[in-house]
């Protein structure tokens, strides 16, 4: 097949493209790199430097086409509290602008990276598909609103579309920027500079933390999976860890001590955050195959490798 994604040097979107090219498929990345890396793309990939909304360069980009991951976001939650419009801009109006291209360009479907922070604050601990949403961040609130465009005009102009609502994604190559850093390669970082890890709240609140190998499989699935159309879908592991049990975890694999401080929450922030993937499991015969502490050991050996080197 031929694919088109989006934000495709960043992190996820540059494993998923290496993934798809190994396995015989044709893939082009459009990125403006504000946060990815065009170097981590397998020479194979026809990367473009460029913004959704450049009209003639995604026209051209989508000739051929067979489905387009629409993967180009802005994606911290702390940051988007400061800069809602900015994320709307480029959450929603780059959605927009991609579906528009795909209508003129007459693609058939879209799979779009959606975000398990749409769900905010919950009654229930696992949440799925069926809840209402209650987004607490512009950030989650952007991710929402892209995934109703998506699913709209979509309807309007025959597009199929699946949206991934992603939990809380790590791995290696990881971005790692100077403020609001992911909360994994952050720690995993501190403890190895024997600094202080610090925690915002009590440390009791939850996430479903998965692995990048397993997300790139969930966004393969659907590429291809029959009668999703219209459908939003968890991809996570069903499984909650707290931060306090990820603390302790890290401790455990690097056989490293970490002094924690804790901080106030940040705005924005969900106490619990957990999937409900059965709907992955019957739509896209997904299940997530790497456990916490198996992910965790992986991302440590080779993030110790890629020192070395």
């Amino acid at each position: 097949m031929r694919f088109l994604i989006t934000g495709g040097a960043g992190f996820i979107g540059s494993a998923l493209a290496n993934h798809l090219v190994r396995h015989g498929h044709s893939v082009r990345v459009l990125d403006d790199l504000s946060a990815g890396d065009a170097t981590l793309l397998d020479p194979k990939i026809h990367f473009t430097r460029g913004d959704v909304e450049d009209k003639p360069k995604i026209w051209r980009l989508l000739n051929k086409i067979d489905c387009v991951y629409h993967l180009a976001a802005r994606v911290s939650v702390p940051e988007s509290v400061l800069y809602p419009r900015e994320y709307n801009k480029t959450n929603v109006g780059g959605t927009v602008a991609i579906m528009e291209a795909m209508r003129d360009a007459g693609i058939k479907r879209v799979v779009l990276a959606s975000s398990g922070a749409i769900y905010g604050k919950q009654a229930i601990r696992r949440v799925h598909e069926n809840l209402l949403p209650h987004p607490d961040s512009p950030y989650a609130a952007s991710k929402l609103a892209a995934e109703s465009y998506v699913r709209t005009i979509g309807e309007l102009w025959h597009i199929e579309t699946v949206s991934l609502r992603i939990f809380n994604a790590y791995g290696p190559g990881q971005p790692l920027p100077p403020i609001h850093a992911p909360v994994i390669p952050q720690f995993i970082r501190q403890i190895r500079e024997a600094g202080s890890l610090v925690v915002f709240g009590n440390g009791t609140q939850t996430r479903d933390y998965i692995y990048l190998d397993d997300v790139v499989e969930a966004l393969t699935l659907a590429a291809t999976a029959e009668e999703v159309n219209q459908e939003v879908i968890n991809i996570g592991t069903g499984m909650g860890t707290s931060i306090n049990e990820l603390i302790r975890q890290i401790e455990y694999i690097t056989y490293q001590k970490a002094s924690v401080v804790m901080s106030p929450a940040e705005p924005g922030g969900v106490l619990n955050l957990v999937a409900d993937t059965e709907k992955a499991e019957n739509a896209l015969g997904f299940q997530a195959k790497i456990s916490l502490k198996e992910g965790l050991d992986l991302l440590i050996k080779q993030s110790k490798q890629a020192r070395v080197s």
